[in-house]
Formats: structure tokens, sequence, C-alpha cells
């Protein structure tokens, strides 16, 4: 079983948690709907990644809906203190499956206490607001209303950390000064590399970033390059474009997500690759795309 007590740490939420976490979204059904396929699979993945080390799990009450949080508190419950559970408001699902926006303060309310009843918390350390101008990337537009509305809900006790999903730089600033922010989860990867500049401003800030879909999500990075970086390494492709994410910058924490106690663990050993200025420079030269919806 792969131990992460000596691999790097981060602030978040004024804690400082291991830089590897885990990302609770593929525990549901396909698409992220609906229950698991096997649900003791799902429960033996959340206490080995808690067994490792993992003291930073993402979740969101519209995984399933309801099925992920179900499932972690089945699992965990009661809580380690160290552990640090981040979850998301701002979406809802609709009878098939799809995304919708839920950004009204009423219905990001009802979100929180949602994850609250689900999780079994009396109050949830980090919130995001997952912004919803557009679902595939960040679009500009005004997020005062609903960042005001989850600031209430923090000085009532509720949420004691905000941070922001799927938001641009102007957003960012713009919350802050309703409340501090602690964290920031958007579309980066590998091959998909739009916030270098946000990642490095927030660092300087110590806000933690945190990339979501960082192998590529629905549509997982493919790179020969990468293959045979890996294969040098003796390493899969994942492990790597892992492992440099976490050179990319100290304040990036890492959420990748997975059904399987055998990819939990390759995915955990990506904390302990060292990669030289060769391979570094190598992965640093690849660019690309990739898309999907978190």
């Amino acid at each position: 079983m792969p131990n992460l007590s000596n691999t790097d740490t981060f602030a978040l939420a004024g804690r400082s948690v291991h830089r590897m976490g885990y990302g609770a979204m593929q525990l549901a059904g396909p698409g992220v709907f609906g229950p698991p396929k096997d649900r003791a699979a799902a429960l033996a993945v959340l206490r080995e990644a808690v067994e490792s080390g993992v003291d930073h799990i993402d979740t969101s009450d519209f995984y399933g809906p309801h099925v992920t949080n179900q499932l972690i508190r089945e699992a965990l419950h009661p809580y380690s203190r160290d552990l640090t559970l981040v979850t998301k408001v701002g979406a809802v699902r609709d009878s098939a499956g799809g995304w919708l926006a839920a950004q009204e303060p009423a219905d990001l309310e009802r979100a929180v206490h949602d994850n609250l009843r689900n999780l079994g918390l009396d109050a949830l350390e980090v919130v995001n607001l997952r912004a919803m101008g557009n679902v595939h990337a960040p679009s500009e537009g005004s997020i005062e209303r609903q960042v005001s509305a989850l600031a209430q809900l923090q000085q009532r006790g509720l949420v004691h950390h905000i941070g922001l999903s799927n938001v641009t730089a102007a957003q960012i600033e713009q919350a802050q000064r309703i409340t501090p922010i602690v964290c920031v989860q958007n579309h980066y990867n590998l091959v998909h590399r739009d916030d270098d500049a946000l990642i490095a401003a927030l660092g300087a800030q110590g806000i933690a970033y945190v990339p979501f879909f960082p192998l590529g999500g629905f549509t997982p990075i493919q790179s020969s390059t990468l293959s045979e970086l890996a294969r040098q390494l003796d390493a899969t492709p994942m492990q790597l474009a892992l492992a440099w994410l976490l050179h990319r910058a100290p304040n990036i924490l890492l959420i990748p997500g997975t059904s399987s106690v055998g990819h939990l663990r390759e995915n955990l050993q990506a904390a302990q690759l060292k990669l030289s200025d060769a391979t570094l420079a190598a992965l640093n030269a690849l660019g690309g795309g990739a898309g999907g919806v978190h």
C-alpha cells in the first residue's frame, strides 16, 4: 500500500494537507449518475485512500446525485480530524443525468444542506462555488450574488471556507472582495494549460490550485512521448502526468479519481516519482487540449 506520509504538503483552509488527494466523482455510476456497479469496491477505495495518507477528498452532492457523499459517510464517518472534505455547489442533475445550473441563493443554500445531511456534518469545511456560465470552461460574468449567498451561509456557521471552480481571474478577484478564497478548481493538465498565469498568481497569495480532470477526464491524455517517457521511468503514462502536475507548482493539489483500489494505488505512487530536468523539459514541450465536463 502506498504511503503519503513523506510527500509534500500545502495549505488548504488553514490546514496542511498532502498534495496528492482523491476525487470521489468516479464512485458514482456511469456518467456520474446513479449508484456504483460495486458498492463494496467503492467503499474499499475510500477506506484505502485514507489509510494511505490521503487527507483531502473532493466530492459534491450532485455526483450521483447524493451517491458519493453517502458512500463517503458510510466508509469514513466519523471522520478523522485530519481529513479535509471539499464539496461543491452550483449544479443539479435532471432525471436523465443532465447537468443543470442551480445558481440562485436558494439553490445554493439547499445544496449546502444536502451536502451536510448526506455527509453527516454540522458544517462543511470547504465549499466550492461551481460557476456554470459555460459548462465546459470558465466564462466571464458576475458571480457576486452567488458568492455573497455562500458568505452568508459562512456567517451562519454552515460553511467554514469558500473556494471557486470553473472561474476566471476576474471572477476570483470579485469573490475576494466579498470573502477569502482558499482554493480554485479549474480544468488543467499536461495538455490543457490555459491557467498557467493564474496558478502562479494564486501561488503568490498562498491559495491552492486544484486541477480537475488532471488525467484528461472523459478523454484521457494520450501521447507517444508521454508513453515513452513513462516506460523509461518504469511508470504508467498517467502516473507521469500526475507527477508532472506535482512538479509544475507547489500550490497544486491533485484529486485524481478512480473506483478501483489498484488504480488508486497507482495514482498515489505518482507522488513518489522524481523527474529529471530532461524529463520535465520533454513533458513541458507537450501541448494540445483535452475535453470534458466537471
